[in-house]
């Protein structure tokens, strides 16, 4: 009952309690902290709709990357050299064929061809040889000694009569050193007391061939086209004994070519041909043989 009635009353009507007023102060704290709350929910939205966006954007650039790669290899492929196709050699083209044995008509033409643009058309004419002007041919079946007793059935005879020094009677052209030895070993049934000389450059001076062929009578000869040319311009060898010109035609090489397959080889050849040979077959003096 002892209630202090100091203070008014109505005075502090409006005010409530300091509990009351801190608790206002917290709720309109709280007002603004969530109306970002409020504000951040489209914001999400927002980052939703703008995944698949960046997803596609994605899947472009990876279609981008996809599609580079091919671009380059486009252009390799046109800064790549094209391979070149192999040009046939003669090897090529023998070792897919069969052989076929040589004819006068082979040497003929090799001949025609060479002079061709080396003489006029009147000397070309005197060029060709008759068919007299050949032995027979070897077929590929024969041995040399057995195709040389086809071709020279008097041989006994023929070199008993032949005295005369610094010449042969029989001369074989060949394409090397190397065949020729082989040649000269395949003569021994052949060439009974008659004796050959080895016509070739390799470990033999050409010095040393002179003297031979002076010295005494020899019957046979067996060369390369080189040496057999030096030779005759150095005067160690002759042609004026000559009867018998034999040709290795067939024989191939490791690369299967023939001597008229060489260039050098055919040179030499073609110059062996024009010292005297191809006037003694017209004389009828000098047969030519293809083995």
């Amino acid at each position: 009952m002892g209630d202090d009635l100091g203070d008014e009353w109505w005075a502090h009507e409006g005010k409530s309690d300091p509990s009351e007023a801190e608790e206002d102060d917290e709720t309109q704290e709280r007002q603004p902290t969530e109306k970002p709350n409020a504000q951040t929910k489209p914001e999400k939205r927002k980052r939703v709709t703008e995944k698949p966006v960046q997803a596609k954007k994605k899947k472009k650039s990876e279609q981008k990357e996809c599609v580079t790669p091919q671009k380059q290899t486009d252009e390799e492929k046109s800064t790549k050299p094209k391979k070149k196709r192999k040009k046939k050699t003669i090897t090529d083209v023998l070792s897919s064929s069969e052989p076929k044995p040589g004819c006068p008509a082979d040497l003929q033409n090799l001949v025609t061809q060479y002079f061709s643009d080396k003489r006029s058309v009147i000397e070309q004419e005197e060029l060709k040889l008759l068919d007299s002007c050949f032995l027979s041919s070897n077929d590929l079946t024969h041995t040399l000694s057995s195709y040389l007793k086809q071709v020279c059935p008097k041989w006994a005879k023929i070199q008993k009569q032949h005295t005369e020094k610094s010449s042969v009677v029989l001369l074989i052209v060949c394409s090397s050193a190397l065949r020729a030895i082989e040649l000269i070993k395949q003569l021994t049934t052949f060439k009974g007391a008659a004796k050959a000389i080895k016509l070739f450059a390799k470990h033999i001076k050409i010095e040393e061939q002179v003297k031979l062929l002076q010295k005494g009578v020899t019957h046979i000869g067996v060369g390369t086209p080189a040496r057999i040319n030096a030779l005759i311009e150095k005067e160690g060898l002759t042609l004026r004994a000559l009867r018998y010109l034999v040709l290795d035609w067939n024989w191939r090489d490791q690369k299967l070519r023939r001597m008229a397959d060489i260039p050098e080889i055919k040179l030499d050849f073609m110059k062996l041909l024009e010292t005297g040979i191809l006037n003694g077959c017209k004389e009828d003096k000098v047969k030519i043989g293809l083995f």
